[in-house]
This record gives structure tokens, C-alpha cells and sequence, in this order.
């Protein structure tokens, strides 16, 4: 409906069509009129932005790099170069640098040079950067998050939130600051620390829901029944979704599956739900409700699907992913015990080894979604539309080493999750069976719950396995050896 002479209207369709999912179309309008504007900047920038949406970087940074060159001194422009640089697993440090000289307080862009600085100079000098940063900007908030984040995975379990508390020392009554202090506590599962900054929070800065919806958590998590049922009473429907999670979860540890399901079905319609049948699905069959068969029980849900010849070259793709684990520890708030996870998203960068691998798995994803059971409107895995683009919104490896594992989670953020392995121990290295196996529809154990998983998968070489991502899964410690795995998220089309 455009006309391609018209650079404006042109344009403005692309990044209509970038935020309504419709990549390809905006790709072929700006494509059309470049063929009439070949140095409209405007036109480069969208055919960039459209493109790396897509994961096609190369032809990304083409069309970025020209509008660089055709507006140097827009920040915005410089700044999306530098990013998908970086996602793409190129140098990018230095074009970091550059945004940051036109736009000295884009924090966006700080936080990039600091990744930019990993991926170029090695954790130990982006660490340093985001200290010195931090040091100069302690009010920082996304800074101080980064930093006691780049600090725990760095291996450093007593300071990683030393500079939070400095910046407390100083600010005593700032909410935001606590609230990141308790978090990173509470991620790392220093859950008596995160109690002692909670009591202190509330003595420093006066009484505040933060305090006492973080009360309760800790408490519950605790194990100190009776003290966190008084504040979960107290403080009722109050707090939003991410606190309700928690009063379910202490409705399955304290024996109340119903109320735990009741309270749950409460919350799956709005944008945290898929979190919440999770735990409906645990109430569901506490209970012996058939409801959770129709959630989880249809055994074309899970996929497991041996790639084989579909990667080439595993060897050069092993050899790479180890090149990729730059720091000694996980990540705060993640599954993996005893391993390490790659930063930033693997599917975006343009290593062959990586494009094939990419490729391999969005025809097995596009096979797994062609086979599921009938659309159904009411069912959070069966609603999506079945035609559109396999996406992804999330892709990592992670490496366990011995006694490695995966404590049992779920990906909020996607449709369908996964996991790939490329190096396994053998069986007698990772212990009697099933050491290392996947298992799914397991329940945390912390939830003290005696509901055993719905299936388990033996790991294996070029082994991929799919499975709805709100449908619990952990796996087995194993004795030695290494478990190196590439997961990802699918993203969720729009429903039918």
C-alpha cells in the first residue's frame, strides 16, 4: 500500500511493521525504497533494526553501519550499531564508546560497553569498568545490580553487595536501594541475609510494603511457618502477582493444595500466568483434579528428538561454546548449581557453527509445533497460532561439571524450552542412573512436596529434547565429567 518513492511513508511503515511482527514485509518495503533512496538513513536504520529483529545481523549491521555513516551524529543509530555488534559476537567496545560520546547519559548504552567489555577484554576488565562506574554513580540502580551480579558469578560470595550497602550508608531511607539489596540476596539464596536487610530496611526507612511483602518470603522460604502466615494474612491481596506467587507456594508447603489452586487460577489471565500454572498444575494433581492430565498430561507436549547428522562439525561448535563461558560461577537467580552459563544470547551471533546450529533447531521446533494436539483457546500451550516464524526469545549453554545439576524451574518467558546436549559423561563417570537426566514435571524441592516427575530423559550426544516452558524441570547431579548443553526459549506467537 506504500509507494517506495515515498522515503517518509516508507519508513514509517517499516517501523509499523517492526513493532507488529512483520519483519519480512518491512524488509521487502525497505529493500524497495532504498532501490529510489539508496542514502536515506532513515531507511537503513529501519532495514537494520527489522533485520536484527529477525537474528539477520550480518545484513544488520550492513544497513547500520551506512546510516552510521550517513548520520554520524545520531546517537540512536550509533547506538543500535554498537548493540548488534555485540549480539552478534563482534568487537563492539569501542562503538560503545562512541554512543557514549554523543549521549554521555544513555544508560542503555553504559551497561553495553560494560558487556562490550567482557566479550572483548575478558570478565576481569568489565568487571573492573562497571566498579569504577558504580563508584562514581552509586545511585546508579541498574549499575549496582549489574556489579553485585558480574561479583557473584566472579566468585566473590561476601562483597558482591558491599557496594549497595555503601551506597545505603550514605541514603539510608532510599526504597529502590533496598529493594535491590534484598533481591540480590534473595537470588543468591542468602535468605537470613536478605531477612537482616529487610529488618534493617524497615528501621532505617519506616514502615513500607517492600519490607513486609520481603518478610514474608524470606520467612516461608525459612521454613518459619506460623511467623509468615501472619504476614501473608495481614497482607492479603495487597501486593501484586510476583508477591502472590509466594503465598502460593506456602499454600503447597503448608498442606493446602486446593487453596493454592484456587489462588493461583486467580492470576493466569494476567501477564505473569504462565508462572501461575505452573503451580496449578503441582495443586492440580495433589489434589487428583484430571484437569492437570488436560495441562500436562498429553504426551505430544514434550519432544525428544535425536539431531544426528543435522549439526556439522559438533566438534567445532564444542570448541566454541567453551570459549564462551567467561566466568567461574552462575548467574544469581538461575537454575544451574555448580556450572556456568554464557552471556548474552547465543542464536544472534553469526559464528557458522552457531547458524547451523540455529538453523537445525527451528526445523525441529517448527516439526515438534506441526505435531502438537488440537488448537484449544483455553489452554495456555495450545492457544498460539501454529503459522507464524519460529522465534526465540532467549539462547544459552550451560556447562555442569561434577556434581552439576539443575534445581527443578520453569521460563516464564517462553512458549516451548529445550535443552541440547553436545558433551555428556559417560554413564559410569556421572553415577548409577539416572544421574544427569532431565527431569520434567518434577516440583522444586523446596516446596516438600511428594509428587514425582511425569517423565525423565537420559542425556545424550546431539539429543535435543522440547517442553513446555511452564512445566517444572531440573535435572539429576551426576558424579564427574562435563554436561554441556546449548537451551533456548521459543517465543509465544499470538493466540489463534
Amino acid at each position: 500500500r506504500i509507494d517506495p518513492r515515498n522515503a517518509a511513508a516508507a519508513c514509517a511503515e517499516c517501523l509499523d511493521a517492526l513493532h507488529q511482527g512483520r519483519e519480512e514485509d518491512g524488509i521487502a518495503l525497505a529493500e524497495a525504497a532504498l532501490g529510489h533512496h539508496p542514502d536515506d538513513a532513515r531507511l537503513h536504520y529501519a532495514a537494520g533494526l527489522l533485520s536484527r529483529q529477525i537474528d539477520e545481523n550480518e545484513a544488520a549491521i550492513g544497513h547500520l553501519s551506512r546510516a552510521a555513516q550517513l548520520a554520524p551524529a545520531n546517537a540512536e543509530i550509533a547506538h543500535s550499531l554498537a548493540r548488534v555488534h555485540l549480539e552478534a559476537g563482534l568487537p563492539s567496545a569501542g562503538l560503545f564508546r562512541a554512543t557514549l560520546s554523543l549521549a554521555p547519559q544513555d544508560q542503555d548504552a553504559m551497561m553495553g560497553l560494560v558487556g562490550a567489555t567482557v566479550q572483548d577484554e575478558g570478565a576481569a576488565a568489565g568487571l573492573a569498568l562497571i566498579e569504577e562506574t558504580v563508584a562514581r554513580n552509586p545511585h546508579w540502580l541498574p549499575g549496582q545490580e549489574l556489579l553485585a551480579q558480574l561479583r557473584w558469578q566472579n566468585g566473590d560470595r561476601e562483597g558482591y553487595t558491599s557496594r549497595l550497602e555503601q551506597a545505603l550508608a550514605a541514603a539510608p531511607r532510599n526504597l529502590a536501594l533496598w529493594r535491590s539489596l534484598i533481591s540480590a540476596r534473595i537470588n543468591a539464596e542468602d535468605l537470613e541475609g536478605a531477612l537482616a536487610a529487610v529488618r534493617a530496611g524497615r528501621a532505617a526507612a519506616g514502615h513500607h510494603m517492600l519490607f513486609d511483602a520481603n518478610e514474608a518470603i524470606c520467612l516461608a522460604d525459612l521454613g518459619a511457618t506460623a511467623e509468615a502466615e501472619a504476614w501473608f494474612a495481614r497482607l492479603g491481596d495487597a501486593p501484586g502477582p510476583a508477591f502472590q506467587v509466594h503465598r502460593v507456594r506456602h499454600l503447597l508447603r503448608t498442606g493446602r493444595p486446593a487453596d493454592a489452586a484456587a489462588l493461583a487460577l486467580r492470576f493466569t489471565d494476567t501477564p505473569a500466568g504462565d508462572v501461575f500454572w505452573a503451580y496449578v498444575s503441582v495443586a492440580w494433581r495433589l489434589t487428583g483434579d484430571p484437569r492437570w492430565e488436560w495441562l500436562e498430561g498429553d504426551p505430544r507436549l514434550v519432544g525428544v528428538y535425536d539431531l544426528g547428522d543435522a549439526i556439522t562439525s559438533p566438534e567445532a561448535l564444542i570448541a566454541l561454546l567453551r570459549t564462551l563461558h567467561r566466568w567461574a560461577h552462575h548467574p544469581l537467580q538461575q537454575s544451574l548449581r555448580g556450572g556456568t552459563q554464557t552471556d548474552g544470547q547465543l542464536f544472534p551471533r553469526i559464528e557458522p557453527e552457531l547458524r547451523r546450529l540455529r538453523q537445525a533447531v527451528s526445523d525441529a521446533v517448527a516439526a515438534h509445533i506441526a505435531q502438537l494436539p488440537p488448537l484449544d483457546p483455553s489452554h495456555p500451550m495450545l492457544s498460539p497460532r501454529r503459522d507464524t516464524r519460529v522465534r526465540f526469545t532467549g539462547s544459552w549453554s550451560v556447562r555442569l561439571t561434577g556434581g552439576g545439576r539443575h534445581v527443578s524451574h520453569i521460563h516464564p518467558m517462553g512458549w516451548f524450552s529445550s535443552a541440547f546436549y553436545l558433551v555428556v559423561p559417560p554413564p559410569g563417570a556421572r553415577g548409577p542412573e539416572p544421574a544427569g537426566w532431565l527431569a520434567l514435571g518434577e516440583p522444586p524441592a523446596d516446596l516438600q512436596l511428594d509428587l514425582p516427575p511425569l517423565r525423565v530423559v537420559e542425556p545424550k550426544p546431539g539429543r535435543l529434547v522440547l517442553f513446555p516452558s511452564i512445566m517444572w524441570h531440573g535435572t539429576r547431579p551426576f558424579d564427574g565429567g562435563e554436561r554441556l548443553t546449548v537451551a533456548f526459549d521459543v517465543a509465544r506467537p499470538p493466540a489463534a
